[in-house]
Formats: structure tokens, sequence, C-alpha cells
């Protein structure tokens, strides 16, 4: 019965996939800043690789693989039906939606974007249009159910759905075939888009590949709006340009200076790899984390960090406690985070500058042995005091030549990073 139903479901999702769409009416400024509101708003999210690629874990047949775990069935060079075989091993019964979404909530990350399908084909979901999914599995749980489910009870973290147009596993996926898998391709989009509920975010990936077009870029984005007129896409819906989509996607990398006029994100590992490697201990510690943060908030982007969750559905301790460090920074000083706009004065050797309106907030990493110097600041300034301080005491300020300068206490309050905010006039 559950083989009809998916040959019936699937011939109605391509059906209508198949169909191109036409761009969507042109936004004004303000729907624009409407819709991208709760994303800029969030500032910091949580990405999760996990996959089949969890089992392995950076290993195959008793040898080392080098390279990032999610990427072994390509560096292993694996067959298709080799690691195929990894299906009925996957049985993640540790897997608790709620406490991933916990942990995210803990840490103060708004968005969650999870891989439903990364470059091997294999789908976290039950899809109407392959086999190659989680209901191939002793699992048997639609893990994006869960996810949607605990999102939607947590009412803090919003659900994202990462997709690979590329794809190693499906026969079309390649070649003159191409036209055929891109139609089987939209009818799993339209599947995500129909079937859990408000996404947030549609973050595509796998672009590179020759068959793919910027026009085809231009149809998916279209075609998902057309489904979710709110959803949020990164640009490499398309091939990766500036204009693809709604935001750009540094990877491992933090831009120099603010993107002008543009939306951004940088998705980063805390280890060397997207997918767990249970080898790989190479961990950035949580203070070095907030200061990527906070150099990101600074420059107007958001912060996209990575956990792998291991075969069992567990993310790894180390993860975790990282995130827990990162958690109870923010809740002291979030509101320094959330919401706030780049740095509007000159660099800053001490540290990073957010802003909001009427304030700065000054991110002090490295404390002055005398008065903080700041730049760009003259006469403007109504008060200063320690963010973490409850009585928000005054700190005295003095105006300079190029700007004003701040007497601060003999040591840092918070030896990371230590928040001043200026109200302004």
């Amino acid at each position: 019965m559950r083989t009809m139903h998916k040959v019936i479901s699937a011939l109605m999702l391509v059906a209508t996939a198949g169909v191109s769409f036409a761009a969507p009416p042109d936004e004004t400024p303000a729907q624009r800043d409407a819709r991208m509101g709760w994303w800029r708003e969030a500032r910091f999210g949580m990405f999760v690789h996990w996959g089949l690629y969890a089992i392995p874990a950076g290993r195959w047949q008793g040898k080392d693989i080098p390279g990032i775990g999610e990427w072994i069935m390509d560096k292993a060079k694996i067959p298709v039906p080799e690691y195929e075989r990894l299906v009925p091993q996957f049985n993640p019964v540790k897997f608790d939606a709620r406490q991933w979404v916990k942990v995210a909530r803990n840490a103060g990350q708004r968005y969650l974007v999870i891989t439903t399908k990364h470059h091997d084909g294999f789908c976290l979901w039950d899809s109407n249009l392959t086999d190659y999914d989680i209901m191939a599995t002793p699992f048997k749980r639609d893990v994006l159910r869960e996810l949607a489910d605990a999102c939607r009870e947590d009412g803090w973290v919003r659900l994202g759905f990462y997709y690979s147009i590329l794809d190693w596993h499906h026969p079309d996926a390649r070649g003159e075939n191409w036209p055929k898998y891109a139609q089987h391709m939209k009818g799993q989009v339209k599947e995500l888009l129909t079937g859990y509920g408000p996404i947030g975010v549609m973050w595509f990936d796998g672009q590179w590949v020759r068959e793919w077009t910027a026009e085809q870029g231009k149809d998916l984005e279209a075609f998902c709006r057309s489904i979710q007129p709110q959803v949020i896409i990164n640009n490499r819906v398309g091939k990766g340009r500036p204009d693809d989509g709604d935001y750009q996607t540094p990877e491992q990398k933090i831009p120099a200076a603010a993107v002008a006029g543009k939306d951004w994100e940088t998705c980063m590992t805390m280890n060397d790899t997207w997918g767990y490697k249970s080898k790989d201990q190479n961990w950035k510690s949580a203070a070095d984390l907030l200061r990527k943060l906070v150099d990101i908030a600074s420059k107007g982007g958001n912060f996209l960090l990575n956990v792998g969750p291991t075969a069992e559905g567990i993310i790894p301790d180390e993860s975790v406690k990282r995130l827990e460090e990162m958690g109870a920074w923010l809740k002291v000083n979030g509101e320094s985070i959330y919401g706030t706009t780049a740095n509007p004065l000159p660099a800053l050797p001490w540290g990073r500058c957010t802003a909001k309106a009427g304030r700065l907030y000054l991110h002090v990493f490295d404390w002055p042995t005398g008065p903080l110097k700041v730049p760009g600041v003259k006469g403007q300034v109504a008060r200063a005091y320690l963010l973490a301080d409850a009585d928000a005491k005054p700190l005295k300020i003095a105006a300079g030549e190029d700007g004003i300068t701040i007497d601060l206490p003999p040591a840092a309050p918070d030896p990371v990073i230590t928040v001043i905010v200026l109200e302004l006039k």
C-alpha cells in the first residue's frame, strides 16, 4: 500500500514541479525588509549536517579518509551500491528533536537549518519520490516532521531546510538526463515546502555542478516563493552570485568588512568537519566562537554555526559545551547582538561595535591599561555603562580630540568580551 501511495503522490508532485514559474513580482524595499526582518534580528543560527555519513564517521574499510566527513562517499570513491549498505545500519535511536531544539535555544540560536538531503542523495524525510530515505532504515521516523513539531512547540527557534542540488546517488543527476533529475528535485523541494508548515530558510548547495544554470536557479527560486512567499533563500539557489537569492553565504570565513547593501551569513564548523568525524578533535574555543559571532554582527551579518550529530543522533558533547558557553554570554549580552546593525565607527583596535537606534555597543576584546579610546564619537553620548551591570552605573566619559575616552575598571569584568553601552543623545 505504501508503495502505491508513493507512486500516486510522486506522479502528482512531478506533474506540478515540471511547470516553469515566472519570477515573483518585485518587492518594495519595505516589503523585503518585512520579510527579512526576523532573520536580520536573529543573527545566530544552528547548522546541522547529519546523514548516513555519520556511520563511517571519517573511516572506510579500516582507513582514515582525508577531508570532511560528509564527503566520504566522494573522497573514498565508494560505489553507490556499496554506500547504500549504510541504509540498514542507520538507526539513530538517541535522536531527540526536542533536545536538539533545546540545545539551540540555550545557545541563543534563533533558527536551525538541517541537511534534508546532502550530496550523497539520502533523504531525512519520508519522500514520495524515492525509497532512498529515512523510511528505508530501521529507524523509520520522519526526522523533519519531528524537528518541525519541536520548533513549533518551542516558538523561539525557526526551522530551515538545506537541500543539495548536487546528487551522487540519483542516476539522472548528470549529463543528458539532467532535465529529468531537475524535475525530480523540484518535486522534492515541493514536498519540503508543503509538508512541514512555514519554513524560515531554504538553504541550497551543490550549485557548482555544470548542469545547473543561473536560469534554472531563478526558476527554482520562483518555484519556492510560489509555495511559501515569505521563505528566505540563500544565493546558492543560483550560481552563488551576489544577486542570487536573498543573501550571500561566505563559508568558513568572515568578510573583512561589511557588505554594503547586501544581507550575508557566514557558515562555519566548530572543528574541521561538517558531518560527524570521530577523530576530528580540532575544536575552536568558545571564546574564539563568541568573538567570531561579535565580529560578524559588527559587519551586519549572521552566523550559522554547525554541529555534526553522531550516527546515534547525539550532538557531540564538545559542541554542546561550546554552545552552552555562548548561550550564557548571550543571556547577559544578547541585547548587543540581536537586532543590531553594523559598526558605524572607524576601525576599533581593541574590539568591535554594533548599533541600534540610540545606542552603540562596544565589545572590548583587549582590555586597556588606561581609559578606552573610542574614535568617531563626539558630543552625542548621554551616558556609558557596562551591559552586564544590572544597576547600569555610569562610567566617566571625557571628550577627546577624535572622539571620547571612557574610564574603566582596572580588570575586564568578562575576560572574553566585555560590552559597554553608549546611550546617544
